[in-house]
This record gives structure tokens, C-alpha cells and sequence, in this order.
């Protein structure tokens, strides 16, 4: 890919043959970042940075100004204000993001219906069907980049290309604020130069691996036997790298998304070793876990407890459901039995996560007797308090009140209304970005 400073940009400027480029990807230029930045806009032109910035916080976004230094998103942030201590330094707003993020994917909508959002700040759009309306591929993506731009005062890059791979590599060559349309009879010979970083699915392990081979570029993959590429990486991968190397991505656009999984994991401040304090952020992250399942419509099968320790080992436990669920109580019960194994004897633990798997649509079938009843409407209640009044309206008492956790608080009792004089979330409680 290409430096994500913005220093190898390469956009298109004049006309060019996109008779056969219906697929765009659209990249939001450091969403996070921009979206601060229109209530801070002194701050333009500076090193600026998103996220937490307390003890273990993470980098959420870096504005180009900061990548320039090195530093990029995940990175520590005590590492990223080493590398660029003039940086300024923001907290997170992931609400008003996700507002952003609203407005600009229904103006995609507005122009094709074939959109698959891939996160929050980036998709792939299929116009096939949208130019006797709205133009050529190339017009439609001017048509965003002018929209975007005039309705939030946010820009983005957009890929045009004949394919979802190589129009998400064209977006990431056009940022910042560009956009590069990669005809399709010339789709190898602009991906054969790039490095083999470029090709997805390869990350460090798998980039060193190839360059031991001396395959420093795609089109050097590219032009690698089968063979030869299979004994270095396996069957399944070596297939894969062969054609997006030679630019075959059948793939089409998805307008639904099927989630494979939801969870959510924080990494603490400072080592925790109390099982309770422990148990109490798993509570926690249970319950945000259970409100994403039901605003999705989906239950799950399989609940997922992560733990890393403070030499950074990392394990997982699963356990199978007897019936699919949507019921924080349950993910926290159901999680709650491994971790009493996995803590203790003054094991240091750096970071929690909780995940349910194995997700389906709601209301496939209800069991014959359902134990979780009564939880799940209150959850249900919950949730709609939430909608009317703002997160953190009501939530366990065991999150607002000190002690352990022990098991989530009863149906109707043991629930508390978040008021002003009420203990607010610290920032460590945050689930990290």
C-alpha cells in the first residue's frame, strides 16, 4: 500500500477510460481526526492525535501531520508522543462519529443502492446501474467527493477500478483527499509495481516470507510457479495471492453484511490481579456485547473470554450455548466460568475481551422453556431507556456501586439511574479503539 503520510500520492486529473470501472471504494481521509477538527480548527495543519491518554491508551487516528513522524493508529500512545511530542493530543467522541459516519453513507445510498460499508469510514459502492443518472464511474466519484466535502466539511479518497481489491488499493494511493481511477486494461500494470505488502493477506509474517523467496513486488508474485509459491505459504494462500497478483477479483459488492462476530475488549491502565476487578470489567464489556447483539438483531451461539497477561501471553476459552442468546447476564455467566481459571495466584492480566460467535437473526425458533426470560426484558427496557435518555442511563448496580461483581443484579432490583451525583466511567473503563 501506499505510505500513509500521503507522500506517494497519485491521483487522476484528467479524462480517462473508466468504461469498465463500476467499482468504487471510498476512504474517509483520518475520519476520526477530521471530524475534531471541525470544532477545532486552529488545530488544521498540525500534528493531531485520537484517543486515550491515560497510562496503556492507544492512537484511535493520527492526522497526516502526525504520520509523518511514524506514527499510525494502534500504536501505544506513550510511543506516539515519544516519536512527536508537539502532537495534540484529543479524546475520542465515537458517538459524533458514528453520526458523521451516518450522513455520509446515506449520500452514498443516494446515489447507488449498492453499497457495503466496511466500517465505519470506508465502502465499496457498485454504480453499474447508476450512470444514466448520475454519470460516468468517474463523475459519480467527483459527485461524492463534492458532497461528502460540501455537507460534513470532511473529505475522503476514492479507488475506481474493475475490481473491490484494486479500487481499495487506488483509494489508499489517492489519499489524502484524491482519487485514482485504474482502468481495466491497465489493472497489472499498476499493481505489479507495488510492493508485496500491497496484496491482502499479507501482513508481516507472510511479507518476510516472500521477500526471503526475493518477491519484492506483486508482479513478482505474480510471475512465481505455483508451485513454488504454494510450498512457501501454503495451497489456500498461494491461490489466493496468485490472482489478486494478477488482478482476478471475482467479489461482488454486498449490500447486507453478515457480522460473524460482536465484541468488544480494554486494555487496563495498570496490570489487574483481583479476580473481582477483573469480573467487573468483563461485566461490563458483557453488557455492551448484549446491547450491540439486540440492536443488531442477532443471537449467538458461542460466547469467547480473551485474556492477555502482563508478559503479553494471550488465551482464549469458548463455550457452546444450549440455545443461542442476546442476554448480557448470560454472556457475563457463561464467560465468568473460565476466567476463575485463567486469574488468580497473582497472574497479571493486561487486557479482557468478550466476544459472541456462531451469530444468527433473531427469532429463529424460541426454545420450549427459556431461562433468560425475564433478564431479557428487562434488557429489553433497558435498551429503550438508553434510546430516550442517553448510555448510561441505567446500568448494574455492580458498575456503579463499589465491590464485586458477583453475578449481574437480579431482574427488577439492582438496577441504578447514571444521575450527576453518581461515580462516571473513568477513561481506563473505555473500551479501546
Amino acid at each position: 500500500m501506499s505510505k500513509q503520510d500521503g507522500s506517494s500520492r497519485q491521483v487522476t486529473t484528467g479524462p480517462v477510460d473508466d468504461s469498465a470501472t463500476p467499482i468504487l471504494h471510498v476512504d474517509m481521509d483520518a475520519f476520526f481526526v477530521s471530524v475534531e477538527l471541525l470544532r477545532r480548527p486552529e488545530l488544521r495543519g498540525t500534528p493531531v492525535l485520537v484517543g486515550g491518554t491515560a497510562g496503556r491508551g492507544v492512537v484511535a487516528a493520527a492526522s497526516y501531520e502526525a504520520r509523518r513522524y511514524g506514527v499510525n493508529s494502534a500504536m501505544p500512545m506513550s510511543v506516539a508522543l515519544q516519536r512527536c511530542p508537539n502532537a495534540v493530543v484529543l479524546r475520542g467522541d465515537y458517538r459524533r462519529y458514528a453520526e458523521y459516519s451516518d450522513r455520509v453513507m446515506t449520500i452514498f445510498r443516494e446515489l447507488t443502492p449498492l453499497v457495503e460499508p466496511l466500517s465505519i469510514d470506508e465502502a465499496f459502492l457498485d454504480v453499474s446501474g447508476a450512470r444514466r443518472l448520475h454519470g460516468t464511474p468517474a463523475e459519480i466519484a467527483w459527485t461524492i467527493r463534492r458532497r461528502v466535502h460540501g455537507e460534513t466539511g470532511l473529505t475522503c479518497s476514492v479507488g475506481v477500478a474493475a475490481s473491490k481489491y484494486v479500487a481499495k488499493v487506488a483509494s489508499s494511493r489517492a489519499k489524502p483527499d484524491g482519487m485514482l481511477v485504474v482502468p481495466a486494461d491497465q489493472t497489472t500494470a499498476f499493481l505489479h509495481p507495488l510492493p508485496v505488502s500491497a496484496l491482502w493477506g499479507v501482513g508481516r509474517v507472510t511479507e518476510e516470507s516472500l521477500l526471503k523467496l526475493g518477491l519484492r513486488t506483486v508482479g513478482d508474485v505474480a510471475e512465481m510457479p505455483a508451485d513454488a509459491l504454494t510450498r512457501a505459504v501454503g495451497p489456500a494462500l498461494a491461490a489466493r495471492l496468485s490472482q489478486l497478483a494478477n488482478g482476478i477479483d471475482p467479489r461482488e459488492v454486498e449490500t447486507r453484511r453478515v457480522e460473524k462476530s460482536i465484541g468488544h475488549e480494554t486494555t487496563f491502565d495498570h496490570d489487574l490481579v483481583d479476580h473481582d476487578d477483573i469480573a467487573r470489567e468483563l461485566l461490563r464489556l458483557a453488557a455492551d456485547v448484549g446491547v450491540r447483539l439486540r440492536k443488531a438483531g442477532m443471537v449467538a451461539r458461542t460466547v469467547t473470554l480473551k485474556l492477555r497477561y502482563g508478559d503479553f501471553t494471550t488465551v482464549t476459552r469458548s463455550r457452546t450455548l444450549a440455545e443461542p442468546t442476546d442476554v448480557a447476564r448470560r454472556i457475563y455467566e457463561e464467560a465468568l466460568v473460565p476466567l476463575a481459571e485463567l486469574v488468580g495466584d497473582g497472574r497479571r492480566v493486561r487486557l479482557i475481551g468478550v466476544r459472541a460467535e456462531q451469530l444468527r437473526a433473531t427469532g429463529g425458533g424460541a426454545p420450549l422453556w427459556d431461562p433468560d426470560e425475564d433478564w431479557r426484558d428487562a434488557e429489553r427496557t433497558i435498551d429503550e431507556v438508553t434510546r430516550r435518555f442517553g448510555r448510561g442511563a441505567v446500568r448494574p448496580a455492580a458498575l456503579v456501586r463499589p465491590g464485586g461483581p458477583g453475578l449481574l443484579p437480579t431482574a427488577g432490583a439492582g438496577w441504578e439511574r447514571d444521575d450527576a451525583e453518581q461515580p462516571k466511567r473513568s477513561s481506563s473503563e473505555r473500551p479501546r479503539q
